[in-house]
């Protein structure tokens, strides 16, 4: 808008200006005036050409006056010129300067671009070492386990070798046991071949004589405490081995010597280092090894249990309905419950009679007590079977019998 009104100005003023050379040039031309000793007719050109000058630097003075622009290019162009040649320099520089920096840039933009690439690739060692790492760290608990395995396993190798060479010094000592024992088994072997040949000759006598215990019979028992030295222990079995001499005396109506008494010496020297070792007592059997015939050797046997307390007194055992009747009747069905009350006694550990096979003791005055009270009854009794005081496993079971009418019995 500035311009345009500029342009606006300056045409009305030239046209102004114009209008009034114009207006003068006529007058003068009508008046024939003359300036300068001129012609009227010079006069008035002259006058025209001097309006045009007025036009003229009218023109240029408002346009001075108004815009510095103007003033610039009329009176500072040189100064002007010399500035854009220096604004042109500049402008060349900064372009340079530009491109340099646009170069810089690219450059800078590759270098980022080449460090993206190489922080990635930082970035994904970065994760193969971390994994790496983590697989490294779990190896080590893996080794830390295996290896605190491995110390718990030497422990218990160790403890192991040290049991072993304990062992070692035990089977040494047993070694040199042995050594006296074969010894004592030569001369054994061949006190037996002497043995054996009196027993040929003796065969038919054997044979035909009296039997005066089974084979497997029960010569002596008794209970012998364990964990104890073997010389205690073996002065037990001695005393054993005495009560059966004194019992195999009483049977043949005879004295018999102690020395009549045959154990098998190795059989006799295990059972008395078991029963020194074992933390319980031990229930010890002397049995006949074969029938004894009346007059030969008494061989027998070992046989060795764990004792321990398997009824206490008045505990119960068994209990039995039986259907009272006559006295034939009742006595077969006490019979049948004291077979029960066996069964039950032998099943829960006390030892059997080999021959009879019998756990327990009971007189015929009790017997006949039970028949007789279930001969009161009618209709169903329960007999009830309880400890008559305290049995261990070699017995024998003492009993107590209850008779009870059952439920609808009298």
């Amino acid at each position: 808008m500035y311009g345009v009104f500029l342009i606006l100005v300056l045409v009305l003023t030239g046209g102004g200006i114009a209008f009034i050379g114009d207006r003068l040039g006529t007058k003068i031309g009508k008046k024939r005036l003359s300036l300068f000793g001129l012609r009227p007719r010079h006069t008035s050109i002259l006058v025209t050409i001097v309006t045009g000058f007025c036009i003229t630097a009218v023109t240029f003075g408002i346009m001075a006056a108004v815009s510095e622009n103007v003033r610039t290019a009329l009176f500072g162009m040189e100064q002007l010129n010399a500035s854009m040649h220096q604004t042109e320099a500049r402008l060349a520089q900064a372009t340079g300067d530009l491109t340099a920096a646009n170069e810089q840039k690219e450059q800078a933009a590759a270098d980022l671009a080449a460090s993206k690439k190489d922080v990635d690739a930082l970035k994904e060692q970065q994760e193969e070492l971390r994994a790496e790492s983590e697989r490294l760290e779990e190896g080590n608990r893996a080794l830390e386990r295996a290896k605190a395995e491995l110390m718990a396993r030497n422990d218990t190798l160790q403890g192991q070798n040290n049991n072993l060479m304990h062992q070692n010094d035990s089977l040494l000592s047993k070694n040199e046991s042995l050594g006296e024992k074969n010894d004592a088994l030569a001369a054994t072997n061949q006190e037996l071949g002497a043995r054996a040949k009196a027993l040929r000759e003796g065969l038919i006598t054997i044979r035909e004589g009296d039997i005066a215990f089974r084979a497997g019979e029960v010569i002596a028992s008794g209970v012998i405490r364990g964990n104890r030295p073997a010389s205690e222990v073996k002065n037990d079995m001695e005393s054993l081995a005495q009560l059966a001499g004194r019992n195999v005396s009483a049977r043949l109506g005879t004295n018999v010597s102690d020395d009549a008494i045959w154990i098998y010496q190795p059989e006799y020297e295990a059972a008395v280092e078991e029963i020194a070792k074992s933390p319980q007592d031990m229930v010890v059997r002397i049995v006949a090894a074969g029938n004894l015939v009346r007059g030969e050797d008494v061989r027998t046997s070992l046989q060795l249990y764990k004792n321990s307390i398997i009824y206490r007194d008045k505990e119960f055992i068994i209990a039995k309905p039986v259907q009272a009747g006559t006295s034939e009747n009742n006595e077969e069905n006490v019979m049948r419950f004291l077979k029960d009350v066996n069964s039950a006694a032998s099943a829960k550990g006390i030892l059997p009679d080999p021959i009879r096979g019998s756990i327990g003791v009971m007189d015929g005055a009790q017997f006949y007590d039970i028949v007789n009270r279930l001969s009161l009854m009618h209709g169903t009794a329960i007999l009830s079977a309880y400890a008559n005081g305290a049995t261990d496993a070699l017995g024998p079971l003492r009993l107590f019998i209850r008779v009870e009418p059952s439920e609808g019995g009298t």
